[in-house]
């Protein structure tokens, strides 16, 4: 199974691809989608949108897998971010994938087994899991695997 994680946001959306072979993770490719303050806002969403897209034609995942939204103090963040999340998922919807919405604190239980993980501790277990040299940069790529990880562990359960 080829999962695509999405981390969402407006300056910065990670995405990475795990695929899951015989129990086993590997990693396929990852990056981060980064778009500039000076655009307009809906440049910027039609920019996410468009690239998400690419991604998706490219890679051609079975599954997406997606953070769900927690904001608890600026709404304004919270508003344009919501709005980037709508045209990731429908991106997905588009292309007719099987979505799942995570928590950030499921992802943080499924990668490190404790609620409260710290970025860092994260990063580290993605690293491990994936088998890579480094911790994938910036944060919203690791967080992007990590929500992969977190679909491949959650579909393994069902």
């Amino acid at each position: 199974m080829r999962i695509v994680g999405i981390d969402p946001g407006i300056g910065r959306t990670g995405w990475g691809i795990i695929e899951v072979r015989s129990g086993k993770l590997e990693v396929g490719s990852f990056g981060c989608i980064e778009t500039s303050k000076e655009l307009s806002t809906e440049k910027r969403l039609e920019e996410v949108f468009k690239q998400i897209v690419s991604i998706l034609q490219k890679e051609k995942p079975d599954a997406f897998a997606i953070e769900e939204l927690f904001f608890n103090t600026n709404s304004k963040t919270a508003m344009v971010v919501g709005q980037a999340r709508g045209v990731i998922l429908l991106a997905a919807a588009q292309h007719n994938i099987p979505i799942a919405i995570y928590t950030p604190l499921q992802v943080k239980i499924a990668i490190t087994g404790y609620g409260r993980a710290e970025k860092n501790q994260v990063g580290q277990m993605i690293k491990t899991l994936l088998h890579l040299d480094s911790i994938p940069k910036p944060d919203d790529t690791a967080d992007a695997l990590a929500i992969a990880v977190t679909h491949a562990f959650s579909y393994k359960m069902k």
